[in-house]
């Protein structure tokens, strides 16, 4: 288990969504969701882009590029978009890492060769049913997109931000969801509405985690708090292949 430190400095950065086409997604997270571009730029057979909400908290946007056949073409055959992976800013990648080995995990495409970006992959069958990417940084530009990020064009008149306030999940048990999300990633767990809540003190987004056996582990759906009602359940799910689900007033906080 991480120490108190350790766990302090874990930090649930993002939630990336693979899609077919960003523009279009785009257009929905700021036409809908009043989302506002950060970053974005070209990947290893992928491109993405970042928007964020009301408090900071970010999605990202990744489709497949280059020949067919890539980890993102495979994805959206077998699945259709949606949520591909969550990230982890970490303070050391090989000890995240090696934490992470010791639990039993597989550390998959460990990449240390980039000194402002590192990364590790859990898989999504150890994993709870989602991709964990562990990332750690240095001297990256917060929100500073590079000059070959061609952002999709802008949605007229956006609203204002909503708030992106969790990501749910399927767990199969509490203590499988427990050991992951609290021992491994250091999140501070509290339970609410029969889901537990993980929380991380330097992160706008959470994690609420639904214990449902006889249910594949794996994302369920993205919370989002509006001052007025969303209409846009169709709509999320043809263009991200996720339910976007509005909470009530009140229940906005998972601090």
């Amino acid at each position: 288990m991480p120490s108190n430190r350790d766990r302090d400095a874990f930090r649930l950065d993002h939630v990336a969504l693979a899609v077919a086409d960003i523009p279009a997604a785009a257009r929905f997270l700021e036409g809908r969701l009043g989302g506002r571009p950060f970053e974005g730029g070209p990947g290893a057979g992928f491109r993405w882009g970042q928007w964020a909400f009301a408090r900071g908290e970010r999605l990202e946007l990744i489709e497949p590029d280059g020949p067919p056949g890539g980890f993102l073409h495979r994805f959206l055959e077998r699945h259709g978009p949606g949520v591909h992976h969550v990230t982890f800013k970490v303070p050391s990648l090989a000890e995240a890492a090696e934490r992470a080995r010791r639990a039993g995990y597989d550390v998959v495409g460990y990449d240390d060769s980039h000194p402002g970006w590192k990364e590790a992959f859990l898989h999504p069958k150890q994993a709870q049913g989602v991709v964990v990417q562990l990332a750690e940084t240095h001297g990256e530009p917060e929100g500073g997109a590079p000059p070959d990020w061609m952002r999709p064009p802008a949605a007229p008149d956006p609203p204002a931000p909503v708030r992106v306030v969790r990501l749910e999940l399927a767990a199969s048990s509490a203590g499988a969801a427990r050991r992951q999300w609290e021992e491994l990633l250091g999140g501070r767990c509290r339970v609410s509405d029969d889901r537990l809540r993980f929380a991380w003190p330097e992160s706008p987004l959470g994690l609420a985690i639904r214990v449902e056996p006889e249910t594949a582990p794996g994302p369920l759906a993205l919370d989002v708090f509006a001052a007025q009602p969303l209409e846009i359940r169709d709509e999320a799910r043809r263009l991200l292949g996720t339910d976007l689900r509005r909470v009530e007033h009140g229940e906005d906080d998972d601090g």
